[in-house]
């Protein structure tokens, strides 16, 4: 786990294996950024033209290492680049500078201590920098076995040109380290593998984790959820010898708080089920479960902030899988709401079980209710592959998480829910089917969900399935694999709950 410091040293005396500076995009050539000018004097203020004689432009994503001058006590200095350098008397965009460090933590896999010198002119900043060094650090190597000469992630980042002493930046450090470990957590959960990671095994992890941070944990295992009549989730995991499982988290404050109820999608692999995925389409599937493990890591992480809200937490657990035992397309699940659902297409499962779960979230009359789920490729082909979609039953409320998903650093964009979609899921059998028209397949199942919501409770469905797990190389503070997509997006929406700003 890499640490984090508000150093009080300044970035000469700064013992440390590195120092990172930024640089940026000007009209003239590379821009040294604000922050750096300890080490900028110690190049006799000739760093722009070195890093230009290198061929650096101060493009984002952009690494150049130095050998650091006899005026530094770090023997590196990395420059990172910024993009574009703002007009003048405006500040750096505060994802520039998450990116950016994400960038230079993972440049510096292996070290043991890097100072980060790059601009900061308020507690946003930092919080913003800390963030991206803390996520960019991240690597899975639990599976991995590479001996002594395997590079260690970046073990402390320390943070320069802050006010240790300052409350508000402690209280910006405390935040972007409970933060980022909990979603480093979630991109564990997400990369590990589905034979380890069965329906049961989370929910032991977020046992565990409710002891640890005081969080209440309920577990319904698979007779718990026949005797209550979750039909959807049953129906989905009945094809599985992993039986499925329905978690709630609970965390409470003391005060007579606002309630925030989170509901995730957890299906721990996802084959299809019996309408069978085709090859090249399954070996990710055990992301499937990123829904769940945003919720779980957004939970945790409202407690270990003490936000003055409750926010409950669903975890949909279950595997869909191809068996004798599987539900078939055309059978007839009752769900826990009591409608029936003629199961068209049994890789249209994650409606399934969330229905199940915010059926159950709804009883408990929460003043929002939230799912996130990886639940369609409709989508990612309509938004890509880093933007999620957020749709709702209040427009203003959906208007608050895309401005919410924008502030803290998630590309997302609304979507409607058109009436219209609706007639298409219409079933000669049972009240409703899991699959309408093909065209807007992702708004399809957005009012699949909307039908299970109860009546006069505010939601919103996030469907991640684009940005959830990245298969490309890293790029920022974006790892290969889980990303934690959205965990950011439900605490801080959280935070807007506690302070009343919402609602």
């Amino acid at each position: 786990m890499t640490a984090l410091t508000l150093s009080t040293a300044g970035a000469a005396t700064l013992r440390a294996d590195a120092l990172v500076v930024g640089v940026a995009k000007g009209a003239k050539g590379p821009v040294v950024a604000p922050g750096a000018e300890a080490v900028d004097k110690a190049f006799d203020g000739k760093l722009a033209s070195v890093l230009e004689t290198l061929g650096a432009v101060g493009g984002e994503g952009e690494i150049t290492k130095l050998p650091a001058p006899s005026g530094l006590k770090a023997p590196v200095v990395i420059a990172v680049g910024l993009g574009s350098a703002p007009e003048q008397d405006q500040a750096y965009d505060a994802e520039a500078l998450r990116r950016a460090a994400g960038t230079a933590a993972r440049a510096l896999a292996g070290s043991k201590k890097a100072g980060f010198a790059l601009p900061i002119e308020a507690v946003e900043d930092a919080e913003a920098i800390a963030e991206g060094a803390l996520l960019g650090a991240y690597a899975f190597t639990a599976y991995q076995d590479k001996g002594k000469d395997a590079k260690k992630p970046l073990a402390e980042v320390a943070l320069l040109g802050t006010k240790p002493r300052d409350k508000a930046f402690k209280a910006a450090a405390e935040r972007a380290l409970a933060l980022t470990e909990e979603i480093n957590r979630a991109r564990d959960l997400i990369n590990m593998p589905p034979n380890d990671l069965t329906p049961e095994a989370f929910a032991a992890v977020a046992t565990a984790a409710g002891k640890e941070h005081g969080i209440k944990v309920q577990v319904l295992d698979e007779k718990a959820l026949a005797k209550g009549g979750f039909g959807g989730i049953l129906g989905v995991g009945q094809g599985s010898q992993n039986p499925p499982r329905l978690v709630r988290l609970s965390y409470t404050h003391a005060k007579d708080a606002k309630t925030l109820a989170l509901v995730g999608k957890g299906i721990t692999y996802d084959s299809g089920g019996i309408s069978l995925k085709p090859a090249g389409h399954n070996e990710t599937m055990k992301c499937d479960m990123s829904g769940a493990a945003a919720v779980f890591a957004a939970v945790v992480a409202a407690a270990r902030l003490g936000l003055s809200v409750n926010v409950t937490g669903w975890l949909a657990l279950a595997e869909n899988m191809p068996s004798g035992s599987a539900t078939r397309p055309g059978d007839v699940l009752r769900m826990y709401s009591g409608k029936t659902v003629e199961v068209l297409n049994t890789d249209a499962e994650g409606r399934l079980v969330l229905a199940d779960a915010l059926t159950k979230a709804s009883e408990e009359n929460p003043d929002a209710i939230v799912d996130v789920a990886t639940l369609t490729g409709a989508m990612v082909l309509a938004l890509g592959s880093r933007t999620f979609a957020v749709m709702a039953n209040d427009d203003a409320f959906r208007t608050s998480i895309h401005e919410i998903a924008d502030e803290v650093g998630e590309a997302s964009w609304p979507m409607p829910l058109p009436a219209d979609l609706r007639k298409g899921m219409d079933s000669p059998t049972a009240d409703i089917a899991n699959m309408g028209e093909r065209m807007g397949g992702g708004l399809v199942a957005g009012l699949f969900l909307k039908e299970f919501v109860g009546e006069g409770i505010t939601w919103a469905h996030l469907d991640i399935a684009g940005p959830a797990f990245h298969e490309g190389a890293p790029y920022g503070y974006t790892p290969k694999g889980g990303t934690g997509s959205a965990v950011r997006t439900l605490v801080k929406l959280a935070e807007r709950t506690a302070g009343g700003e919402l609602g």
